[in-house]
C-alpha cells in the first residue's frame, strides 16, 4: 500500500529536517545519561534502544552511562535488606555494594546491551573497573546545624565520586564501531568498588572524551520557569542566576550543575531532556524544537 500524499510529504520533512544534523554531528561523541521511566517502560527502552542504534548508523559516536537504583532497591528487598539513604545517597555496606554491582555490572548493563543489539546496534557493556576506566574515591559527606561546634562527618560506605578517567577502552571500541554501554562503578587505589552517581559518571566521561553532547534523560520535561513553562537555550550564566534566585531548586540542582561542569570544560552542549517521551534522543538531537532543556558553552552553537 502506499502512502498518501500527506504522509510521504511528512516524511519528507522530518528527513530534511533532520539532515543538516546528521552532517553536523558525524563523527562526534555524544555520552548519553540513561535512567528514569526510559529504563523501565517496554515502549521507551525499545525506542532509546533504536535511537542509539540510528544515531551510530548515521555516524555519530553514542557512548551510554547508565543508572539502575529501582531495579537495586528491588533487589535489596527481596534478600530482606533495607535501603538506608543520606542526602538522596544510598548507605552502601559492603554487603550493598555486592549487590550494586550484581544489578548494576551484571542485570541492567547486560539487559541494555542485549537490547540495543537485538535492534541491529553492537553493544559492548563496562563497568568503570574494565581497563580502569573510572578510577574512584570515597565519597566524604558532613553535615552542619547550626548548634554544632564541627561538622558531622558521615560515613555512607561504598559511595564514591570521579577522581579520574581513562578513556582507553572506550576509545578502542568507539574505534570498532561498538556502543559502549558503561554502569556507574568505579574502582578505588586500594581496589575497592564504589557506586557513582551516574549523572556524574556522564558528565566525566563527556569532559574527558572531548564530547559534542552530554544528555542526561530525566522524568521531567526539563528545566522549567516559574510559571512551569521549558527553559532552552541557556547559557551558564543564565542557569547560575535562576539557581541564585531559586528557579532551580530540589532534585533538578544536581543534574544543573552536571551540566555546568560538563560545559565549562568544554562540552559544547549539555541537554536535560524527558525521557518519558518516546524516541526523546532523536527528537532533541535531530529536530529544531527539541524534548527538553539545552544548555550551551563557550565553544559555540551545539544545535
Amino acid at each position: 500500500m502506499s502512502l498518501s500524499q500527506t504522509d510521504a510529504m511528512q516524511i519528507a520533512r522530518v528527513l530534511t529536517e533532520a539532515l543538516p544534523y546528521i552532517q553536523r554531528f558525524t563523527g562526534k561523541t555524544i555520552v548519553i545519561k540513561y535512567g528514569g521511566n526510559a529504563m523501565v517502560d517496554e515502549a521507551l527502552k525499545s525506542g532509546f534502544a533504536r535511537d542509539v542504534v540510528l544515531m551510530k548508523l548515521v555516524g555519530i559516536n553514542p557512548v551510554v552511562v547508565h543508572g539502575g537504583g529501582p531495579q537495586i532497591g528491588q533487589l535489596l528487598a527481596r534478600i530482606g535488606k533495607q535501603s538506608q539513604f543520606v542526602d538522596g545517597m544510598r548507605v552502601t555496606d559492603s554487603e550493598t555494594m555486592d549487590v550494586v554491582e550484581m544489578v548494576l555490572g551484571g542485570l541492567v548493563n547486560k539487559e541494555i546491551v542485549s537490547l540495543i543489539n537485538r535492534h541491529g546496534g553492537a553493544a559492548v557493556g563496562l563497568t568503570g573497573k574494565d581497563g580502569g576506566l573510572i578510577h574512584a574515591r570515597k565519597l566524604r559527606v558532613t553535615r552542619k546545624t547550626p548548634e554544632m561546634q564541627a561538622p558531622e562527618i558521615i560515613d555512607i560506605g561504598h559511595v564514591g565520586e570521579v577522581a579520574s578517567v581513562d578513556t582507553a577502552v572506550v576509545d578502542m571500541l568507539v574505534r570498532g564501531n561498538f556502543i559502549p554501554v558503561i554502569a556507574p562503578i568505579g574502582v578505588g587505589e586500594e581496589g575497592h568498588a564504589y557506586n557513582i552517581n551516574a549523572d556524574l559518571v556522564a558528565g566525566k566521561l563527556a569532559e574527558t572524551l572531548g564530547a559534542e553532547k552530554l544528555i542526561l534523560l530525566t522524568n521531567t520535561r526539563g528545566v522549567l520557569d516559574a510559571e512551569g513553562n521549558v527553559l532552552t537555550g541557556l547559557d551558564g550564566p543564565q542557569v547560575d542566576a535562576l539557581i541564585a534566585e531559586g528557579t532551580i531548586s530540589g532534585g533538578m540542582l544536581p543534574k544543573v550543575r552536571c551540566a555546568l561542569e560538563a560545559i565549562r570544560a568544554g562540552v559544547r552542549a549539555a541537554h536535560i531532556i524527558d525521557g518519558r517521551v518516546e524516541h526523546a534522543v532523536l527528537l532533541e538531537i535531530f529536530t529544531h524544537e527539541g524534548v527538553g532543556t539545552i544548555i550551551r558553552g563557550s565553544r559555540g552553537p551545539a544545535g
